[in-house]
């Protein structure tokens, strides 16, 4: 058992143990009490009938008992009541301006855990401060990232950094824990943090350990060398001293489909050395990142501009063209059908086609070396947001069943009608309910939404949220296990999910069933790391 789970284990208990103190005197007392529903805790232990009451924006009771002279009862007959939703892969550094968060409420997400994939910001403290100015209808945490540290100290040059360099990426990473980050990100497919050693990785890490937080890894391959890729994130860990959580947890290359008894298997034997090791994962087949991951990271040094010099380079460029084929090959893809684009801004008609697709419409022609010209011509006009088609239903599968995986979007704040997103924003936990419970049985109710609760809050040490218990902040969401689900598609991301009657942010209703209330109920959430504060020298 980890010190982490001890201690989350711990706070459970005693708050178990004292209601006393935060019962209201009686049902007159209660600001909100749901009833008749079928608690699914997020324990994973199975359902229970019962009511549940809200005082102050806390849960103060859980059981049967008399709801009348409540201010205000939902009536949850024949419904599930479950804790939020913790999503622990956001993307929504942008979320102050769409502070709805609509597209995660409507599918029972109540908290977001973003700065995935080593892009985050890197003031946290102003960050979470502008709660202050601007509430939010979810809760909010965040990790601070590795391409960003990495960035501001030392921009997006391909080498080692230097001592001072390392230095001041160190202390950006301990002033973002001690502002409340919860942990430490990377990108390693990304620009810069793909420059990078390991031996650089660790010692940012180590920074983030010394505050409790967690190291939330995009691993640095996720296809052909996937094996390697997720043993450095686990030596990471292990050397770092602190939990690893592996992002977006799959197999990207056609040429290892069926192989998920291996990566996992690499989980499996940490957890039984001792080192806590979690992942994530979203419901789809497909994922979605910048249309600059086809290209080989070298080019990409510098900066756009730098890249597009080096492209105006014959020899470089062949270089380029041939890298490219090399990874088709490799990944057994014979060209880029798979490739569509969500959003380009240059010519906003080639959203939601592939690139074998629009290079037809663009070139004339569609052989693979007019799909590659073709890239290379959107990445030198600013580049594309993609959804990749790469991965197989029986890994996806395989990998939910896992009693580490959790459920998480990989999403950034939808503007509805905007662009062709990857659906997993609009309906990836709906989808878990749908698909994966009710029509495949792939797991069971209880367990999904411990994947979606409890297990995301211990991973990320938020002591107060995940669980449906007696002084917990009410964190709550309703819907029918016989209709949720997902309508957002590839082809039509822009759909909300369906089956959920109500999502409550601290003890306020958010989402009724049918709109957005108004209520802007969020709060930041912090790493153990704001707790760590300097004791003022009291001379006698």
């Amino acid at each position: 058992m980890t010190k982490r789970f001890a201690a989350f284990l711990l706070l459970v208990t005693f708050l178990a143990n004292t209601p006393a103190a935060l019962r209201a005197a009686g049902p007159e007392g209660f600001d909100l009490v749901i009833t008749n529903g079928r608690i699914v805790d997020g324990t994973g232990n199975p359902w229970f009938k019962g009511s549940v009451a809200v005082k102050d924006g806390r849960i103060v009771r859980v059981g049967r008992f008399d709801a009348s002279g409540a201010m205000q009862v939902i009536d949850a007959k024949g419904q599930i009541v479950a804790p939020g939703f913790i999503d622990v892969h956001g993307h929504t550094e942008d979320i102050f301006d769409n502070p709805t968060a609509e597209n995660f409420v409507r599918m029972g997400v109540t908290s977001i855990v973003t700065g995935n994939c080593g892009g985050s910001v890197t003031d946290v403290g102003e960050f979470l401060g502008r709660f202050r100015d601007r509430p939010l209808a979810v809760n909010l945490a965040t990790l601070i990232g590795h391409n960003s540290v990495r960035s501001a100290a030392m921009g997006t040059e391909n080498r080692a950094p230097t001592p001072d360099e390392q230095k001041k990426m160190n202390e950006l990473v301990e002033k973002a824990m001690r502002e409340g980050a919860v942990g430490f990100s990377t990108g390693l497919i990304y620009v810069p943090g793909t420059y990078s050693e390991t031996e650089e990785v660790v010692e940012l890490a180590k920074a983030a350990s010394k505050y409790g937080g967690t190291y939330a890894s995009h691993i640095r391959n996720e296809g052909n060398e996937v094996v390697e890729a997720i043993k450095e994130a686990i030596n990471i860990g292990e050397q770092a001293g602190m939990p690893v959580e592996i992002s977006h947890f799959k197999i990207s290359s056609k040429a290892l489909w069926g192989q998920t008894p291996t990566t996992i298997g690499l989980v499996e034997d940490a957890r039984k050395r001792g080192i806590p090791v979690t992942v994530d994962q979203y419901a789809y087949t497909a994922s979605s990142t910048s249309l600059d991951a086809r290209l080989p990271t070298w080019l990409l040094a510098g900066g756009r501009e730098e890249g597009k010099k080096r492209l105006a380079d014959p020899p470089t460029r062949e270089k380029v063209v041939k890298e490219m084929k090399e990874w088709l090959k490799n990944a057994k893809f014979k060209d880029y059908e798979f490739a569509y684009v969500a959003s380009y801004r240059e010519n906003p008609e080639f959203n939601g086609k592939n690139i074998k697709h629009i290079t037809k419409l663009a070139r004339g022609k569609d052989k693979l070396d007019e799909q590659i010209e073709q890239i290379l011509e959107m990445y030198g006009k600013g580049g594309a947001q993609m959804v990749y088609q790469q991965m197989n239903e029986p890994d996806v599968q395989n990998i939910m069943r896992q009693p580490f995986t959790m459920i998480a979007s990989d999403s950034g704040v939808r503007r509805f009608g905007s662009g062709v997103p990857h659906p997993r924003g609009y309906g990836n936990n709906a989808r878990v309910l749908g698909r994966y419970v009710r029509e495949l049985k792939i797991v069971s109710l209880e367990d999904a939404i411990r994947k979606m609760t409890s297990l995301p809050a211990q991973t990320f040490g938020l002591q107060d949220r995940g669980l449906i218990r007696e002084g917990f902040a009410a964190d709550l969401v309703i819907f029918d296990e016989n209709t949720v689900g997902d309508k957002a598609t590839l082809e039509q991301p822009h759909q909300y999910a369906v089956g959920f009657s109500a999502a409550i942010v601290n003890g306020k209703v958010v989402f009724d069933g049918t709109k957005m209330t108004g209520e802007m109920s969020g709060t930041p959430l912090f790493g153990p790391g704001k707790k760590v504060v300097e004791r003022p020298v009291v001379l006698p």
